[in-house]
């Protein structure tokens, strides 16, 4: 396994961000990587894509170059907004529908939904929490396939 450095704007921040991912070598020659965790906040990958990196000098890290093929995985990511309510628990809820995610700190999660899941009934059950005003979330890299369910 490696890191791979990512460096891209942030609309959440309004600013760049750098943030950093474990990878699989697929071809080291060709510089291909499979990415293995959820991000937290970069918008343009999920877990599984293949990806393109180079190792940069300066940054003394391989950095990602470029997507060469997504795996029709997607990334959403959640905010806790009701207090009363605990990261864990909402994280439950998803991991129930199988929905693997990871916490970032209390009040946020970022969470992958695999490409073999039906995201209608995900997203149903975002829009329940969100309108309860117990969530916010945001679809930052949303799959054709997923994006065509809803």
């Amino acid at each position: 396994m490696v890191k791979i450095l990512f460096k891209f704007y942030s609309d959440i921040f309004d600013e760049e961000k750098v943030e950093t991912i474990w990878a699989e070598e697929i071809d080291k020659e060709k510089g291909i990587y499979k990415i293995e965790n959820i991000p937290f906040y970069i918008p343009f990958i999920s877990s599984s894509d293949l990806v393109f990196a180079e190792y940069d000098k300066n940054e003394q890290s391989l950095v990602y170059k470029s997507t060469f093929e997504h795996s029709g995985n997607s990334t959403i990511q959640v905010v806790i907004v009701n207090n009363d309510y605990k990261t864990n628990d909402i994280r439950k809820v998803f991991n129930e529908l199988n929905c693997e995610s990871e916490k970032f700190s209390e009040g946020y999660f970022s969470m992958e939904i695999p490409f073999e899941i039906n995201y209608k009934k995900i997203k149903t059950k975002l829009d329940e929490l969100e309108t309860k005003e117990i969530i916010g979330y945001a679809e930052p890299n949303l799959s054709e396939k997923h994006f065509n369910e809803i």
